[in-house]
């Protein structure tokens, strides 16, 4: 088939070079501009539009994604179907139905579970032990389309937002693969989403990080663990920010001390009380604006001390 691809980020990768592999025309390749990036503020390119130009195919940056010069640009491309993946901008209908096999989304969850930009880091931070894959006929609305194509992941215990990504974006380049070639052979019938059931992703802010030390220990190690690399998992220490990097819940409750405390320092980390008298381990943590520290070396380096009474980041930032 001959494909219009919308994406941006790393893992849309996959799905673009499966395509590809597939033996499918991929006629344009669309992706946000280059935008600043890093302590330089220098523009850079997305890791889509690294993969295009190393691969020799057409590529357009557009600012505005409404209006007839972006749909007659894509309309050039003559595509039988448009293919987005992270593309990261809500497209208009009549772009949507520029090919006759319409635009077919791949979503990183398991629809109408966890709709909207961040579902790999929400599904984490809630605590889910299982996500997916969805492929979808898109629509104007946000994740609504009628299903085509899903298939589950299991979460690994103590598994990061980046690895999940990346198993997700493989898992999803071959469903994708799937779902062009059935659509194609006419064998798929779409079938509506139960929106009763739906739950949402939205984008991610600096706030959501900056949680408070009330909450349960499953529920931090759940953020430290969807909120990586951005927006990270704050608290504060004497008026100063820290971020916790690698923690794990912990058997046994501590209800006689308050959230936030530090008892002990054991083998495993550091043991910090968390809302319900749960427990916490702290393995890794960084002060802001130095280098990631095991719990040992933080206490060594007086960053953090047994005894100690974390507190809620907000105030701080």
């Amino acid at each position: 088939m001959r494909v219009v691809f919308l994406g941006t980020p790393g893992v849309a990768v996959p799905a673009l070079d499966a395509l590809i592999e597939a033996g499918h025309d991929v006629a344009l390749v669309v992706t946000q501009p280059d935008r600043p990036a890093g302590r330089s503020r220098r523009p850079l390119p997305s890791a889509v539009k690294q993969a295009a130009l190393e691969r020799g195919l057409e590529l357009f940056q557009p600012v505005k994604v409404r209006g007839a010069a972006f749909r007659e640009r894509l309309a050039a491309g003559r595509p039988d179907i448009l293919v987005v993946v992270a593309y990261g901008r809500i497209l208009p209908g009549p772009v949507l139905a520029l090919g006759p096999g319409g635009a077919v989304n791949v979503h990183f969850s398991l629809l109408p579970a966890y709709r909207g930009a961040a579902p790999v880091q929400w599904a984490l931070a809630r605590g889910e032990a299982v996500t997916g894959v969805t492929t979808m006929l898109m629509n104007e609305k946000m994740d609504e389309g009628d299903i085509l194509l899903q298939r589950e992941v299991a979460i690994t215990p103590g598994e990061h937002a980046p690895a999940l990504e990346r198993r997700l974006a493989d898992v999803g380049s071959t469903l994708l693969v799937e779902t062009v070639r059935d659509l194609q052979a006419g064998r798929l019938v779409p079938r509506r989403q139960d929106h009763s059931a739906a739950t949402l992703a939205p984008l991610l802010s600096r706030a959501d990080g900056e949680i408070a030390p009330d909450l349960r220990a499953d529920e931090i190690e759940g953020r430290v663990r969807g909120f990586d690399p951005w927006p990270g998992v704050w608290l504060a220490r004497a008026g100063r920010r820290l971020r916790l990097v690698e923690v794990r819940a912990a058997q046994g409750l501590d209800p006689g001390q308050p959230p936030g405390s530090l008892t002990e320092l054991t083998r495993e980390g550091l043991v910090m009380v968390c809302g319900g008298g749960t427990r916490l381990l702290l393995v890794g943590v960084q002060p802001e604006g130095r280098r990631v520290l095991g719990a040992r070396d933080a206490v060594n380096g007086r960053h953090l001390q047994v005894g100690d009474r974390l507190e809620s980041a907000a105030a701080k930032a």
